[in-house]
């Protein structure tokens, strides 16, 4: 059986995503031992591995579906100050994340690739589970974690 082409785009997209987020987490991983502050470099290196599994999930159905992995333009990570900057760009990462997944998701259900379709909704649950941690992770109500690090 073949797969959709707009299956394989909507693979390919998350491929390029998950790449980035890899990118940013270990961009901020160095940020925060720098800072010296080796708890979060740990907890952002452990999202990088997290993201980095996804990635390779998504390349091992391209490969199967006969397509070559190739990522999009990865967009710069983005960086900050402050635990809040980093929180709120991870809040963001994740939330495109859940978007993009509820859409392909969509997409495969409605060409009807059941397993292309568990495989989008695993995806969703992970990232709807890492945006869960960051929301409840809010350096507002952390006290103390606000030091700017210029």
């Amino acid at each position: 059986m073949s797969t959709d082409p707009r299956t394989i785009g909507w693979l390919s997209r998350a491929l390029t995503h998950e790449l980035g987020a890899v990118q940013q987490y270990l961009a901020q991983g160095v940020l925060a031992r720098l800072w010296g502050d080796d708890g979060l470099a740990q907890s952002l290196e452990k999202n990088a591995q997290d993201e980095l599994r996804h990635a390779q999930v998504l390349m091992e159905h391209l490969i199967y579906a006969g397509v070559a992995p190739a990522a999009g333009q990865i967009a710069p990570a983005r960086l900050g100050r402050t635990l809040s900057d980093f929180m709120e760009s991870n809040r963001l990462l994740e939330t495109q994340a859940v978007r993009l997944y509820q859409q392909a998701l969509a997409h495969a259900q409605r060409v009807r690739d059941a397993g292309r379709a568990a495989v989008f909704e695993g995806l969703l649950r992970e990232e709807l589970e890492h945006l869960h941690v960051i929301n409840d992770q809010n350096p507002q109500s952390g006290g103390g974690l606000e030091k700017n690090h210029d």
